[in-house]
């Protein structure tokens, strides 16, 4: 145990503060982190990314993303309910049918550039 406490003060004392002061300063609070991680939680699926960039080209309803998509009602709904809950997406209703849309052009943007940085491998 006396040993391991040694390597811990000679770790500790090998450390650059200023360095490590200089990035702390840099960063943004753990929580916006968090909230990062949650965004990427919700985007972890490859339908919700698929209906992300499909209702950032148009305003579609629920059964056009089923026939674009070729999955499911049951699914293509099940996504939009974490989409919306995620305020990702947002719905208006006309008639009897509920259009959606993308909320955040950047977050299109975001996957976008992702796809991009995919083709560079």
């Amino acid at each position: 145990m006396a040993e391991t406490l040694k390597k811990k003060n000679v770790a500790k004392k090998e450390l650059r503060e200023d360095v490590i002061d200089r990035v702390k300063e840099d960063m943004l609070p753990k929580e916006k982190y968090f909230e990062s991680s949650e965004l990427f939680k919700v985007l972890g699926d490859f339908n919700r990314i698929r209906i992300v960039e499909a209702l950032s080209r148009e305003e579609l309803y629920v059964n056009e993303l089923v026939e674009l998509l070729d999955v499911g009602q049951s699914t293509v709904s099940h996504h939009l309910r974490h989409l919306r809950s995620a305020g990702l997406v947002k719905f208006r209703k006309k008639d009897k049918k509920i259009f959606y849309s993308v909320v955040n052009t950047e977050l299109v943007e975001l996957l976008r550039l992702n796809l991009i940085l995919l083709d560079l491998r």
